[in-house]
């Protein structure tokens, strides 16, 4: 019943007027049935009446600019305001600016220095500090550290077999390391194309024809020292002939020894070489000690013939009796005075005692036969 009574309730409200929520369809004055005349409704997305407040389709400024953009230049081109010119006048100049800063000031460390080119031609070498050139691509700088040690292994690979030829035909496994530097920036920047390349190549060079003047026992023993002295001196020779700018501070042998497959037999060398060796010195030694000797007796002789020189009889008869008293001292001697018949042999008496052995002792009876033996005498 209600639900009866709302329906009609909402009927009469319809009916009280023929025009709809947005204003009358027939006597509108703009036939779009949207205006409804100024006593209706309007529709909430016509254009207001004029010189109303508060417009609701009016443009907006960003609208009018974008407006006057298209359809406002020249030759109907787009406009720009008037100002837009020096704009990007002064951003370009910013950014050139910016641009000379970065390329024309160079802060070159202790351990740098910078190599300068104009156009691509060298011109000079800046030192540490801050230093200015002309900005690129007029003028390039290129910064090399001249003091940093670089180091080359050989072989490459760490575990890997480095084999060479010795002098008398023989194999060694060799792996070393060289270390260098800068020494002239300009040379090491244009005159050759791979540095680190030509170092490695020219350190295999020279390491190869010094242990190729080397026998095996030099190489993998007391010859390790010259290998390394001549192989620098090789290595800087042929550096400095390319111009490089490349110094070599030093080449050390890691380790030198017979292939793996011959590993075992020239181990027994190296021991028979060692053993050979601590004889020498031995006899070396020995020798030492009996050229001292000799210079002791010559010098203690030239002692005694200057005294002899001062006192010839005195100095003949101490020699006489020093010599028969070291003689007489090893030997059997009887002294027999004048008027004595009968001697007593005691060196011979004394080593007959010495030669003859002491009779041992009887050992002790055991209890029981002595017991028995008194019994028996009873």
């Amino acid at each position: 019943m209600r639900w009866i009574m709302g329906r009609r309730a909402r009927a009469q409200v319809l009916g009280m007027s023929d025009k709809g929520p947005w204003g009358g369809g027939g006597d509108s004055g703009n036939g779009s049935g949207g205006g409804g005349g100024d006593d209706g409704p309007r529709n909430p997305w016509s254009m207001p009446p004029a010189g109303k407040r508060g417009k609701i389709g009016g443009s907006t400024s960003l609208d009018d600019f974008l407006k006057r953009a298209r359809s406002g230049g020249p030759g109907g081109g787009p406009s720009f305001p008037a100002n837009a010119g020096r704009l990007w006048l002064a951003a370009v100049a910013a950014l050139i600016l910016v641009w000379i800063a970065f390329t024309s000031f160079h802060s070159i460390g202790p351990q740098e220095r910078g190599v300068v080119t104009m156009f691509g031609k060298y011109t000079g070498t800046l030192n540490p500090g801050i230093q200015f050139t002309l900005p690129a691509p007029i003028m390039r700088v290129q910064v090399e550290d001249v003091q940093n040690t670089r180091t080359e292994s050989f072989p490459a690979g760490g575990n890997q077999a480095n084999l060479m030829l010795t002098g008398d035909q023989n194999i060694v496994d060799l792996a070393y390391s060289v270390r260098w530097n800068i020494k002239s920036p300009e040379d090491y920047v244009f005159e050759i194309k791979n540095p680190q390349e030509t170092v490695r190549a020219v350190a295999e060079s020279a390491m190869r024809a010094a242990v190729a003047s080397k026998n095996l026992t030099q190489a993998i023993g007391s010859g390790r020292g010259e290998i390394e002295a001549d192989v620098q001196t090789r290595m800087q020779t042929l550096l400095d002939e390319y111009q490089s700018g490349v110094r070599v501070l030093g080449v050390s042998i890691q380790k030198a020894q017979a292939p793996a497959e011959v590993d075992d037999a020239f181990k027994a060398v190296t021991a028979a070489q060692q053993e050979a060796q601590s004889n020498l010195n031995r006899s070396r030694a020995y020798a030492q000690q009996v050229i001292a000797r000799a210079q002791g007796d010559a010098t203690e002789f030239d002692k005694i013939y200057e005294q002899y020189r001062m006192a010839p009889d005195v100095t003949r008869r101490r020699l006489y009796y020093e010599t028969m008293e070291q003689v007489l001292n090893r030997a059997d001697k009887t002294i027999v005075q004048p008027g004595v018949q009968a001697y007593l042999p005691l060196p011979e008496v004394r080593r007959q005692q010495q030669a003859t052995p002491e009779p041992e002792a009887p050992a002790p009876a055991p209890q029981a036969q002595s017991t028995q033996a008194t019994g028996a005498a009873r």
